[in-house]
């Protein structure tokens, strides 16, 4: 599993108060370590550092990276493909994924007619199973790693 630095976290804030401190060093001013800590805090809204330490976790945890290849089933039809885009939700237990097959998908269970999607948005949890369920009772969605 991967980690985003990009949602706030204790390790991004204290990324953040790191590059605090080489800026304000560089123009020539001392900070220390707590005092970064207790600014960056601050800058996101918390009282304090320990405030922050105490609300946020350690990383935020990312199952899936833009970029990947992944495979899967999505309403029941196998494809392979690609995110191009990866949103992690605020319950930082699912995101909102952007895939581009390789080939279209026919996402209609008529054979009478086809109904193909090349690109799709749908919600997995950390495994890659949609909480959203088809009437057949299975997922929307299984995404799996390449």
């Amino acid at each position: 599993m991967s980690f985003s630095l990009d949602i706030q976290s204790v390790q991004t804030l204290k990324s953040e108060a790191k590059a605090l401190r080489e800026s304000a060093a560089a123009a020539g001013e001392t900070i220390t370590h707590g005092a970064a800590l207790e600014r960056v805090a601050r800058s996101h809204g918390f009282r304090d550092w320990n405030t922050a330490r105490a609300m946020l976790p350690d990383r935020a945890p990312i199952a899936f990276q833009v970029g990947q290849r992944v495979t899967g089933t999505y309403l029941d039809q196998p494809f392979t493909g690609k995110l191009i885009g990866v949103q992690l939700l605020g319950d930082m237990q699912h995101s909102t994924v952007t895939i581009m097959f390789d080939q279209p998908v026919n996402v209609t269970p008529d054979l009478m007619f086809a109904a193909l999607r090349q690109r799709v948005v749908a919600t997995v949890d950390v495994h890659g199973i949609s909480p959203a369920m088809r009437g057949n009772g299975r997922p929307q969605m299984v995404l799996k790693r390449a």
